[in-house]
């Protein structure tokens, strides 16, 4: 595909402590580098909460080498997050998996919602998919809360019954609900509650304007280079894009702080003596919630938890969207980003993984690119 000299500049950022690496993840980085797929990336892995696997390649933006310490746009492979500060309030006692939205939010109770409950938004079963889950926008927290309740139940879907991934209309429910709940807004509520006590000192929602220039070429951008020119995403650059809350899409940072998050999970909820949840609540978020649907945003059979993703090759491991490659366990979970990230954990194995890169390719091109990469990791730590 022409995508321009620059994508197809050499993997220039080089190996950064790719200890145990046999090369096949390198290879095929270096691969999508050389066909104009991305400008670089980073892995990071953990077994039984220590680090196996940490690798930077090939360039942040043109002829900037890329670096293990590089933020990178995570996208939906963030929304899991939510899921966790769910599981804290559930804790807590401040609601329940069966609660209705509309308990906590009662303005979502209108044109035919009243009866979709948090599992429902949890495993993408509501069905109030809507403008907001097409686009990104610089609107004001209230006016897409304000959109999402005025969103209608669509036609001939019996919440629970019937699937549809919600790219983002969900995960402004889950953010307004906790926020109404806690009384801190979303982005507040996981920096203190989750990045902090983890150690996850880059991972972040939202940056304040000093925040934005404090961290300066460390933010990496992000490139869509699908058809003849590439060009990076115009939302996601400057202070007021990386000042936009957008809970299942705002999320970025180095991989190594998804890796550690994954890591706590695996973890039965705790990492390094920090304790986030507590081990049964872990194995609900992650146990098949939803098992056999047609989720008719993907247009494939996929199985899921609450806010997670669980491996689902059984449905066609060629062509199941967002998995985990050829040899993840059955148990795995974890959440894709858009066309560039990964994070899951395999926990008949102890692994903990988190991948990004910074080129989005189309849809097509970047399923292949990560059943092949995250396939290859298997074999790079002798797990496959």
């Amino acid at each position: 595909m022409g995508t321009g000299a620059g994508l197809r500049s050499q993997a220039r950022g080089g190996i950064a402590g790719a200890r145990g690496l046999s090369g096949e993840v390198a290879a095929l980085l270096a691969e999508g580098i050389a066909q104009g797929h991305h400008l670089g990336g980073q892995v990071c892995a953990m077994r039984d909460g220590r680090e196996a696997l940490h690798l930077a390649v090939g360039e942040a933006r043109p002829g900037e080498p890329m670096t293990a310490a590089h933020l990178l746009h995570w996208f939906s492979a963030g929304k899991p997050f939510a899921a966790v500060a769910f599981g804290q309030l559930w804790e807590r006692g401040l609601c329940h998996l069966d609660d209705p939205v509309a308990r906590h939010l009662p303005e979502f109770a209108q044109h035919g919602k009243e009866a979709i409950t948090l599992r429902h938004v949890l495993t993408h079963t509501g069905g109030f998919r809507s403008r907001l889950d097409l686009e990104w926008s610089a609107e004001s927290w209230t006016e897409h809360i304000a959109r999402v309740c005025a969103a209608k139940r669509e036609r001939d879907w019996s919440p629970g019954r019937k699937a549809g991934y919600h790219i983002a209309s969900g995960w402004f429910v889950l953010a307004e609900v906790l926020r109404r709940l806690d009384g801190r807004p979303y982005d507040c509520y996981v920096r203190e509650e989750i990045a902090e006590p983890l150690g996850l000192a880059d991972t972040w929602f939202t940056l304040s304007a000093e925040g934005y220039r404090a961290y300066g070429d460390r933010l990496a951008p992000i490139f869509t280079t699908e058809g003849e020119r590439s060009h990076p995403l115009e939302f996601w650059l400057g202070a007021s894009g990386a000042g936009a809350l957008l809970p299942g899409a705002s999320a970025r940072g180095p991989v190594r702080d998804l890796a550690r998050f994954y890591a706590m999970l695996l973890g039965g909820g705790q990492l390094d003596g920090c304790r986030l949840l507590l081990p049964q609540t872990v194995e609900a978020l992650v146990a098949r919630q939803r098992t056999g649907l047609y989720d008719h945003t993907f247009g494939h059979e996929i199985d899921w938890g609450l806010g997670f993703i669980i491996e689902s090759s059984r449905y066609g491991v060629e062509t199941v969207p967002y998995g985990y490659g050829r040899h993840a366990s059955v148990r795995t979970f974890g959440h894709g980003g858009q066309q560039s990230s990964s994070g899951f954990a395999d926990p008949e194995c102890g692994l903990a993984v988190a991948i990004a890169v910074n080129g989005m390719p189309g849809e097509r091109v970047h399923q292949r690119r990560f059943l092949d990469l995250l396939s290859a990791l298997y074999v790079d730590l002798d797990l496959a």
